[in-house]
């Protein structure tokens, strides 16, 4: 199957891994037709193993081609990897600003984003799909460098990748559905609202792999970009979450666990 895979065109692939991705939010969002409440603890687990997935997709699956790919069509290496990926981070600043959204376990009142009178669950939805962006298009990315046929660029390796995010879209969806569910909505409705946080990733991916198929210089600016958009959603909104209710030791272990994990699979599939 893995084989049919990699004769598809790169936009397809990376359509395809990122409606994966979304289907895996959509199951960590299925969780709430069987629980009506999250622990705490397992809550900053689950978002802290995510940004460990994260941190080590920026750099095994993002940066390092990057910086391979810079030096050997004769760039100065790491240029493009420190301008795309502050880049990334600015990107991700102003959609921060500007998009309302309500990260978890936050009163209303504390929405960030341009004010909106805008409900609750709509805001908790926003503050997920905000990191489902860079996902999105980092998948894409990956996918799209693959027209090229560079060896710093593998189909195993952007697999690795959207097998990475797939992995912590999970948590995601749960941390989005099942909290609407406490809050007095039906499973059915706290589901859809969770697996629509992830409705953004296939268009991020395609939009990424067109994006870099279109424009070669660009591909690894692009990859820092992705890497530098992810890590601003991780310092920024993931860690802190995860250590909110003072379970750091325990958000610090599950997040070096989702490095190893990532690390793992990029290695070993990459």
């Amino acid at each position: 199957m893995l084989e049919r895979l990699e004769q598809f065109h790169p936009i397809v692939q990376a359509l395809l891994a990122t409606l994966f991705t979304w289907g895996l939010t959509a199951l960590g969002a299925g969780t709430v037709f069987f629980f009506k409440s999250i622990n705490r603890r397992t809550l900053d687990a689950m978002l802290s193993f995510a940004a460990g997935v994260m941190i080590a997709a920026s750099y095994w699956s993002l940066l390092a081609p990057a910086i391979e790919m810079a030096s050997n069509q004769g760039q100065i290496a790491w240029i493009p990897a420190a301008v795309g990926f502050l880049l990334g981070g600015a990107f991700l600043r102003g959609v921060d600003v500007l998009l309302p959204h309500l990260h978890l376990g936050y009163p209303t009142e504390e929405a960030e984003g341009i004010h909106t009178s805008w409900r609750r669950s709509i805001l908790l939805v926003l503050a997920i799909t905000l990191h489902n962006i860079p996902e999105g298009l980092a998948v894409g990315i990956a996918f799209g460098a693959l027209k090229y046929g560079l060896s710093e660029a593998s189909f195993s390796g952007a697999l690795a990748l959207a097998i990475g995010i797939g992995i912590q879209n999970f948590p995601e969806g749960a941390a989005v559905a099942v909290p609407l569910r406490r809050e007095g909505f039906s499973r059915l409705k706290s589901f859809w609202y969770g697996q629509m946080s992830g409705a953004v990733e296939p268009i991020a991916g395609v939009l990424g792999a067109w994006a870099v198929m279109s424009i070669t210089p660009l591909l690894p600016y692009a990859l820092a970009f992705a890497a530098g958009a992810m890590i601003f959603v991780v310092i920024e909104e993931v860690i802190p979450e995860s250590q909110r209710a003072g379970h750091v030791d325990l958000a610090t272990t599950s997040a070096m666990l989702g490095f190893t994990v990532m690390m793992i699979l990029d290695v070993a599939l990459g």
